[in-house]
């Protein structure tokens, strides 16, 4: 009898001490779950195109693009007005200075930045005017992406004197 209340005894205890760890582990995991549920860091590649292919690429396409959607031609025929009409045609434009604004940042990565002075300034300015026309275009405002394309066109213009030379 001695070794049956031994072994129940034991068997007892046992299951008491595996409650335990349980309780343990669950607590363990639920002070764990805030650090296990956020983002992992994400490493962006590292940057492999040149100036000059961000410019051939991205850059002047999606200029060309802003620049060209709104436009007043005065001929001896009369004035043509260009603009864009469909939601898609304005969804296009808007796409394309959400590039303009995303090659912004690219042209400040990795070795790009030839220096920490007037690149920089040109190329915020570059995103800043760029969101300001997304915004026109996304608001279909004909006005305000016309104005914002020549803001656009200096920035280009300014960073180029400076360093298109170089």
């Amino acid at each position: 009898m001695r070794l049956r209340d031994t072994l129940f005894l034991i068997s007892v205890l046992l299951f008491v001490s595996g409650i335990g760890f349980i309780v343990a582990a669950e607590r363990t995991s639920r002070a764990a779950t805030p650090a296990e549920t956020a983002p992992a860091e994400v490493r962006a590649a590292p940057p492999v195109a040149s100036v000059r292919q961000l410019m051939a690429g991205m850059i002047q396409p999606a200029a060309e693009q802003v620049w060209q959607s709104v436009s007043v031609t005065v001929s001896e025929k009369g004035t043509d007005e260009k603009q864009p009409r469909t939601d898609e045609e304005w969804a296009q434009v808007a796409t394309s200075a959400a590039l303009i604004v995303e090659s912004s940042s690219l042209l400040l990565q990795g070795n790009r930045a030839v220096d920490g002075g007037d690149w920089a300034k040109y190329a915020r300015e570059m995103a800043t005017a760029s969101t300001e026309a997304m915004k026109a275009a996304e608001a279909h405002k004909v006005d305000d992406l016309f104005k914002l394309g020549e803001t656009i066109y200096n920035a280009c213009t300014n960073c180029h004197a400076k360093y298109l030379r170089q």
